[in-house]
């Protein structure tokens, strides 16, 4: 994602605003509330020709990394699913689901094999489709088919190599914290502008006997994206350029990455996040917020959808409200500096049984009234695509938050830190980041590690 993100997204959001628990898995088909066991099918030659010219069954293996299929994003998809399969009865399509870590983990068994899903849940970021790529799993796409599909500048080049395209994004994704405004006004809370009100804010909030900011470590990647959001407020512009320069050389020596670990271990200490965050995963975390435990909640964009989700009490669901990392002292940047990219998507495989099919269905899911409408209108995340036909009025506010923060954004971190490397890269930094956050390791030794995989 480039810089001129922002201003692209400035220009295509000219809507009023008055009027991303437990290892979960699942296999769905037919519509939401229909669980079944997966069938294996059989890859011949013929069986495109069937696709394609005869209506023959089909039954397409998808495999997503949205396990809740009830609320959200994973909701969006299984929409499309259904109305996909409404509108190509001869088609069946088979679901299953993982949340991320372990999605991750049964994909590399995936591909180990000589057969994957038709259709999979891809992120457009070196540390996991680079490899991907390289070894040949994805099949190309045709540009000249997303022309008038509305994509945002920029937000395909992570699914994208020597000129050819390999998969969809799905989001636009903003981290942020998320605030109960409600508890905010109770006790005289303001939001912070800077790093050190908001440590002073948190140890207004510890007094009070809430978390400050539930904070998912058990899964790491969100530390290791806190370290590039403070980055983002420290480098200003360049992070990216800098942080890329580091992987090839593997010095990791500027003072802006070592004082962004320095401040996390510090707010580690102070209490900003609960006890035990490092093993806490992002189901809890979550739960932790919307069951006003804890005043804040760091996470992504993809994360709005709560303000629209009915199982949350509504004393919270209504009070939801965001801001971005704060200015850090000494930092060169200001709330226009924000963390964003274009993250998960979709690829079709090239051993997909019926690789057309799949082609299609991922062709329906992604046209401007498929999944840019249904996310937009529901209040679920910001696609990676022009959704400002889409307004309704009735946005909710973390909705017309993040519009305003991206239409005034004047610079993007693109891809964090841990995804820019290897996947090697991207496993020592997440173990280490966690280690560094609790203080087992020191700042120094945390970068000693991942300077150690890029050599």
């Amino acid at each position: 994602m480039k810089k001129a993100l922002a201003l692209a997204l400035v220009s295509a959001m000219t809507l009023s605003l008055v009027g991303c628990g437990a290892k979960t898995t699942t296999t769905e088909t037919a519509t939401t509330d229909t669980a079944v066991e997966a069938t294996t099918t059989e890859n011949t030659d013929s069986t495109e020709a069937a696709d394609a010219s005869t209506g023959e069954p089909v039954t397409l293996q998808v495999f997503s990394n949205l396990p809740d299929r009830k609320t959200g994003q994973g909701l969006v998809e299984q929409t499309l699913f259904d109305d996909y399969m409404k509108e190509n009865p001869n088609v069946t399509i088979e679901v299953e689901t993982l949340d991320d870590e372990a999605y991750k983990t049964k994909f590399k068994a995936y591909a180990a094999g000589s057969q994957m899903p038709d259709l999979v849940s891809v992120w457009g970021q070196p540390g996991f489709i680079d490899e991907v790529m390289d070894a040949g799993l994805l099949t190309e796409l045709n540009q000249d088919d997303y022309k008038d599909y509305g994509f945002i500048q920029g937000s395909l080049d992570g699914f994208s190599k020597d000129g050819k395209l390999y998969g969809l994004a799905r989001n636009t994704d903003v981290m942020c914290f998320y605030y109960n405004q409600k508890m905010f006004d109770d006790n005289g809370w303001t939001v912070p502008t800077t790093y050190d009100e908001l440590l002073a804010l948190a140890d207004k909030i510890n007094a009070a006997g809430l978390i400050p900011v539930a904070m998912d470590g058990g899964d790491k990647w969100p530390l290791d994206i806190y370290v590039t959001d403070l980055m983002e407020k420290l480098d200003g512009s360049g992070v990216f350029a800098k942080t890329h320069d580091a992987i090839a050389n593997a010095d990791f020596s500027d003072p802006s990455f070592t004082k962004a670990v320095d401040i996390l271990k510090d707010s580690a200490k102070r209490g900003l996040f609960q006890k035990g965050f490092e093993t806490t995963d992002y189901g809890t975390a979550q739960n932790l917020f919307i069951n006003a435990q804890s005043a804040m909640f760091y996470m992504g964009s993809w994360d709005m959808s709560m303000a629209a989700n009915e199982d949350i009490p509504a004393e919270v669901r209504d009070n939801i409200r965001v801001f971005t990392m704060p200015s850090v002292e000494g930092g060169k940047a200001t709330a226009a500096n924000i963390t964003a990219w274009n993250g998960g998507g979709y690829s079709v495989t090239e051993s997909a049984a019926h690789k057309e099919e799949a082609i299609k269905l991922l062709n329906y899911m992604f046209r401007p009234e498929g999944w840019t409408k249904l996310a937009w209108e529901n209040g679920v995340c910001m696609s990676a695509q022009d959704f400002s036909q889409f307004a309704t009025g009735k946005e909710t506010e973390p909705q017309k938050q993040f519009m305003e923060i991206v239409a005034n954004a004047t610079d993007l971190s693109r891809t964090p830190l841990g995804d820019m490397g290897s996947s090697e890269f991207k496993t020592v930094c997440e173990d280490k980041i966690q280690e560094a956050a609790i203080d087992k390791i020191s700042t120094q030794e945390f970068y000693d590690a991942i300077a150690e995989t890029c050599k």
